[in-house]
Protein backbone atom coordinates (compact mmCIF):
# COMPACT_ATOMS: atom_id res chain seq x y z
CA UNK A 1 0.00 0.00 0.00
CA UNK A 2 2.97 2.19 0.80
CA UNK A 3 4.35 1.63 -1.90
CA UNK A 4 1.35 2.00 -4.24
CA UNK A 5 1.42 5.11 -2.84
CA UNK A 6 4.37 6.22 -3.13
CA UNK A 7 4.40 5.15 -6.60
CA UNK A 8 1.07 7.30 -7.10
CA UNK A 9 2.45 10.28 -5.98
CA UNK A 10 5.58 10.45 -8.37
CA UNK A 11 3.36 9.40 -10.99
CA UNK A 12 1.08 12.25 -9.98
CA UNK A 13 4.29 14.87 -9.43
CA UNK A 14 5.90 13.68 -13.09
CA UNK A 15 2.76 14.25 -15.00
CA UNK A 16 2.25 17.82 -13.11
CA UNK A 17 5.97 18.69 -14.17
CA UNK A 18 5.05 17.85 -17.74
CA UNK A 19 1.79 19.80 -17.91
CA UNK A 20 3.91 22.33 -16.70
CA UNK A 21 6.37 21.94 -19.61
CA UNK A 22 3.75 21.56 -21.82
CA UNK A 23 1.95 24.37 -21.08
CA UNK A 24 5.42 26.68 -21.01
CA UNK A 25 5.83 25.65 -24.68
CA UNK A 26 2.54 25.85 -26.31
CA UNK A 27 2.50 29.25 -26.40
CA UNK A 28 3.81 32.47 -28.85
CA UNK A 29 5.45 33.85 -25.95
CA UNK A 30 7.54 31.36 -23.07
CA UNK A 31 8.03 33.30 -19.90
CA UNK A 32 11.03 33.10 -17.84
CA UNK A 33 11.94 30.58 -15.72
CA UNK A 34 9.54 30.73 -12.44
CA UNK A 35 12.73 30.18 -10.41
CA UNK A 36 13.95 33.39 -11.46
CA UNK A 37 10.68 35.45 -11.45
CA UNK A 38 10.56 33.94 -7.79
CA UNK A 39 13.30 35.55 -6.84
CA UNK A 40 12.42 38.85 -8.94
CA UNK A 41 8.92 39.14 -7.13
CA UNK A 42 7.62 38.23 -3.58
CA UNK A 43 5.65 35.43 -4.93
CA UNK A 44 6.47 31.88 -3.88
CA UNK A 45 7.38 29.38 -7.03
CA UNK A 46 3.16 28.10 -6.40
CA UNK A 47 1.91 31.26 -6.48
CA UNK A 48 3.33 32.02 -9.56
CA UNK A 49 2.19 29.01 -11.29
CA UNK A 50 -1.90 29.85 -10.10
CA UNK A 51 -1.10 33.45 -11.96
CA UNK A 52 0.47 31.58 -14.60
CA UNK A 53 -2.14 29.20 -15.33
CA UNK A 54 -4.74 32.36 -15.02
CA UNK A 55 -2.87 34.48 -17.46
CA UNK A 56 -2.82 31.56 -19.77
CA UNK A 57 -6.42 31.48 -19.74
CA UNK A 58 -7.58 34.47 -20.38
CA UNK A 59 -4.31 34.64 -22.60
CA UNK A 60 -3.37 31.86 -24.81
CA UNK A 61 -0.54 33.68 -26.81
CA UNK A 62 1.29 34.13 -23.50
CA UNK A 63 0.64 38.19 -24.40
CA UNK A 64 -2.10 40.82 -23.41
CA UNK A 65 -3.18 43.59 -25.74
CA UNK A 66 -4.82 46.13 -24.60
CA UNK A 67 -7.87 45.79 -26.02
CA UNK A 68 -8.13 42.42 -24.39
CA UNK A 69 -6.82 44.25 -21.04
CA UNK A 70 -9.82 46.68 -21.90
CA UNK A 71 -12.10 44.04 -22.03
CA UNK A 72 -10.98 41.85 -18.81
CA UNK A 73 -10.32 44.89 -16.80
CA UNK A 74 -14.18 45.92 -18.04
CA UNK A 75 -15.92 43.20 -16.03
CA UNK A 76 -14.71 44.22 -12.73
CA UNK A 77 -17.00 47.62 -13.19
CA UNK A 78 -19.70 46.49 -14.87
CA UNK A 79 -21.58 50.25 -13.63
CA UNK A 80 -19.06 52.54 -14.56
CA UNK A 81 -16.86 53.03 -18.13
CA UNK A 82 -13.05 51.57 -17.07
CA UNK A 83 -11.83 51.83 -20.84
CA UNK A 84 -9.95 55.18 -19.78
CA UNK A 85 -8.38 54.04 -17.01
CA UNK A 86 -7.50 50.45 -17.80
CA UNK A 87 -5.28 52.22 -20.79
CA UNK A 88 -3.23 54.33 -18.77
CA UNK A 89 -3.05 50.78 -16.59
CA UNK A 90 -1.91 48.94 -19.68
CA UNK A 91 0.80 51.57 -20.19
CA UNK A 92 2.28 51.14 -16.52
CA UNK A 93 2.30 47.21 -16.92
CA UNK A 94 3.46 47.40 -20.83
CA UNK A 95 7.22 48.70 -19.54
CA UNK A 96 9.35 47.65 -22.69
CA UNK A 97 6.21 50.29 -24.35
CA UNK A 98 5.50 47.75 -27.57
CA UNK A 99 1.81 47.50 -27.30
CA UNK A 100 1.57 43.98 -25.34
CA UNK A 101 2.02 42.71 -21.71
CA UNK A 102 3.67 39.47 -21.15
CA UNK A 103 3.52 37.48 -18.34
CA UNK A 104 6.54 38.87 -16.94
CA UNK A 105 5.46 42.43 -16.73
CA UNK A 106 2.15 41.43 -15.66
CA UNK A 107 3.89 39.58 -12.02
CA UNK A 108 6.39 42.09 -11.67
CA UNK A 109 3.82 44.95 -11.94
CA UNK A 110 1.38 42.75 -9.51
CA UNK A 111 3.94 42.05 -7.09
CA UNK A 112 5.11 45.95 -6.52
CA UNK A 113 1.19 46.63 -6.14
CA UNK A 114 0.57 43.58 -3.75
CA UNK A 115 3.78 42.87 -1.70
CA UNK A 116 5.64 46.09 -2.17
CA UNK A 117 7.07 48.23 0.31
CA UNK A 118 5.23 51.77 0.64
CA UNK A 119 7.68 53.22 -1.31
CA UNK A 120 7.82 50.79 -4.17
CA UNK A 121 3.74 51.03 -4.34
CA UNK A 122 3.82 55.13 -4.12
CA UNK A 123 6.77 55.35 -6.96
CA UNK A 124 4.83 52.70 -9.40
CA UNK A 125 1.37 54.92 -8.60
CA UNK A 126 3.93 57.81 -9.70
CA UNK A 127 4.59 56.61 -12.83
CA UNK A 128 1.13 55.64 -13.33
CA UNK A 129 0.02 59.58 -12.92
CA UNK A 130 3.42 60.12 -15.17
CA UNK A 131 1.61 59.58 -18.49
CA UNK A 132 4.08 61.07 -20.80
CA UNK A 133 6.97 59.37 -19.38
CA UNK A 134 8.97 62.76 -18.20
CA UNK A 135 9.50 62.48 -14.38
CA UNK A 136 6.98 64.88 -13.93
CA UNK A 137 3.56 64.48 -12.89
CA UNK A 138 1.12 68.15 -14.17
CA UNK A 139 -2.09 68.83 -13.20
CA UNK A 140 -3.40 68.19 -16.92
CA UNK A 141 -1.79 64.14 -16.18
CA UNK A 142 -3.31 64.03 -12.74
CA UNK A 143 -7.21 65.15 -13.89
CA UNK A 144 -6.83 62.68 -16.54
CA UNK A 145 -6.30 59.93 -14.66
CA UNK A 146 -8.56 61.21 -11.50
CA UNK A 147 -11.56 61.98 -14.19
CA UNK A 148 -10.81 58.29 -15.51
CA UNK A 149 -11.32 56.53 -11.95
CA UNK A 150 -14.47 58.75 -11.47
CA UNK A 151 -15.90 57.61 -14.99
CA UNK A 152 -14.75 54.03 -13.85
CA UNK A 153 -16.38 53.59 -10.60
CA UNK A 154 -19.44 54.87 -12.33
CA UNK A 155 -22.43 57.34 -10.89
CA UNK A 156 -23.94 54.30 -8.39
CA UNK A 157 -20.72 54.79 -6.60
CA UNK A 158 -20.84 58.39 -6.75
CA UNK A 159 -24.59 59.33 -7.61
CA UNK A 160 -24.50 63.25 -6.57
CA UNK A 161 -21.62 64.57 -7.37
CA UNK A 162 -21.74 68.34 -7.89
CA UNK A 163 -19.18 70.88 -9.86
CA UNK A 164 -15.93 69.32 -11.05
CA UNK A 165 -15.40 67.16 -8.41
CA UNK A 166 -11.94 65.42 -9.99
CA UNK A 167 -10.52 69.25 -10.73
CA UNK A 168 -11.39 69.55 -7.06
CA UNK A 169 -9.76 66.36 -6.26
CA UNK A 170 -6.60 67.75 -8.21
CA UNK A 171 -6.23 71.18 -6.91
CA UNK A 172 -6.22 69.99 -3.44
CA UNK A 173 -3.80 67.03 -4.20
CA UNK A 174 -1.32 70.11 -5.79
CA UNK A 175 -1.44 72.15 -3.14
CA UNK A 176 -0.46 69.84 -0.60
CA UNK A 177 2.18 68.20 -3.06
CA UNK A 178 3.64 70.96 -5.27
CA UNK A 179 5.79 72.32 -2.57
CA UNK A 180 7.86 74.88 -4.88
CA UNK A 181 4.63 76.21 -6.51
CA UNK A 182 6.25 75.21 -10.11
CA UNK A 183 3.71 73.54 -11.55
CA UNK A 184 4.64 69.70 -11.69
CA UNK A 185 5.19 67.37 -8.55
CA UNK A 186 8.16 65.22 -8.81
CA UNK A 187 8.81 62.04 -7.37
CA UNK A 188 10.15 62.77 -4.26
CA UNK A 189 7.39 65.61 -4.07
CA UNK A 190 4.79 62.95 -4.28
CA UNK A 191 6.39 60.24 -1.59
CA UNK A 192 6.69 63.16 0.93
CA UNK A 193 3.17 64.58 0.54
CA UNK A 194 1.59 60.72 0.64
CA UNK A 195 3.69 60.18 3.33
CA UNK A 196 3.01 63.13 5.57
CA UNK A 197 -0.77 63.85 4.90
CA UNK A 198 -2.46 60.51 6.17
CA UNK A 199 -6.04 61.59 4.42
CA UNK A 200 -3.78 61.70 1.06
CA UNK A 201 -2.01 58.86 2.01
CA UNK A 202 -5.76 56.84 2.66
CA UNK A 203 -6.86 58.46 -1.25
CA UNK A 204 -3.46 57.03 -2.96
CA UNK A 205 -4.66 53.54 -1.45
CA UNK A 206 -7.92 54.01 -3.10
CA UNK A 207 -6.83 54.36 -5.92
CA UNK A 208 -4.39 51.72 -5.53
CA UNK A 209 -7.98 49.46 -4.99
CA UNK A 210 -8.57 50.41 -8.41
CA UNK A 211 -5.82 48.64 -9.59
Amino acid sequence: YVLLSDSLTTYTKTRDKIDDELEMTMVCHRPEGLEQLEAQTNFTKRELQILYRGFKNECPSGVVNEETFKHIYAQFFPHGDASTYAHYLFNAFDTTSNGSIKFEEFVMGLSTLLRGTLRDKLEWTFHLYDINNDGYINREEMTEIVRAIYDMMGKYTYPALKGDVPKQHVDAFFQKMDKNKNGVVTLEEFIVACQEDEMMMRSMQLFENVM
